[in-house]
């Protein structure tokens, strides 16, 4: 298979990142010098930056806004601005926004460990620990939703509310056309892509590509299976997906249903945990339906979830 006979999956995954790289109108950009891969040279400077010494791992993160902590977790292949730099100003007006670049990703360089789930949950725990900040809100995209999932399974202490977009807890919560595409992926596909270019920007081989690529793509070959421990967490979640997304309606419903959901809440009353299929929007296009999930999130993270429901 050559470059331009990409999987369907891996050509919008190449085309998110071609459009999350454009600049917005110059008069919306900040003028203050701040290196371009920043998500503050595009909107807002964080209040902190900097690197934590986390599992061996120097794990690069940025703090925006004051308020309630919230951490988001970013998708496979993205970093900071790619995944979040328009979702920041949105949630940084009244929360305490944290970002992190997972294991060899962006600005975090790889270290000679497993890529995994697992392993970036107790980075982020790690994280929270550097910061000093007791408990957050964890949301997490894509990669960074089974990242979330673990986060709240090995650490629940430190998750007061999880909120997960367009991820799994089992292998086989994607379709099956696409659990299948992983394994068709390299790093010929991607030639002379952005996620080519974002890893030789952060001064990296260009000959360590395909082995980046090929460890980056090893998470979802594994197979894996937690959901009797996702179905067991105390804390409440919102799960939501795009009704043209790459995780099964069902996957999401069966989460809810263990969660509480499924009932009618006029006569049960309403379940503590949520579930959003969002209209016309694929797994990719999560990222630029924020109008729609943000204010979502926000009701989810603010509201009294011991409310009656409402009446006439």
């Amino acid at each position: 298979m050559n470059k331009y006979s990409l999987s369907g999956f891996a050509v919008a995954v190449v085309l998110a990142v071609m459009s999350s790289c454009q600049s917005g109108p110059k008069e919306e950009q900040s003028t203050t010098a701040m290196p371009k891969d920043s998500t503050a040279a595009q909107t807002l400077q964080p209040k902190d930056t900097g690197f934590a010494a986390v599992n061996g791992l120097n794990l690069y993160y940025e703090v925006y806004g004051e308020g309630k902590p919230i951490v988001l977790l970013h998708g496979s292949f993205m970093n900071i601005p790619l995944n979040w730099a328009q979702i920041i100003p949105l949630l940084a007006k009244d929360r305490k926004v944290i970002v992190a670049e997972m294991q060899a990703h962006g600005r975090t360089k790889d270290i000679a460990r497993e890529f995994s789930y697992e392993y970036m949950a107790d980075d982020v725990s790690g994280l929270l620990k550097h910061l000093k900040i007791d408990s957050a809100d964890i949301l997490g995209y894509s990669m960074g939703g089974g990242v979330a999932f673990q986060m709240a399974v090995r650490h629940p202490e430190q998750v007061r509310r999880l909120v997960v977009l367009s991820g799994t807890y089992t292998h086989d919560g994607w379709w099956p056309e696409v659990e299948a595409m992983y394994s068709t992926m390299n790093a010929e596909m991607f030639k002379g892509s952005p996620i080519e270019q974002q890893f030789l920007d952060q001064g990296n081989d260009s000959t360590q590509f395909p082995a980046y690529l090929k460890k980056v793509l090893s998470i979802d070959l594994k197979p894996y299976d937690w959901s009797k421990e996702v179905k067991s967490l105390k804390m409440p979640v919102f799960m939501a997906i795009g009704d043209a997304d790459g995780v099964r309606y069902e996957h999401a419903l069966e989460l809810f249903r263990a969660k509480g959901g499924g009932k009618m809440g006029d006569m049960h009353g309403m379940p503590h945990s949520r579930l959003a299929i969002l209209p016309g929007t694929t797994h990719i296009g999560m990222m630029h339906k924020a109008n729609l999930w943000v204010p979502m999130v926000t009701d989810f993270l603010d509201g009294d979830l011991n409310a009656p429901p409402p009446s006439f």
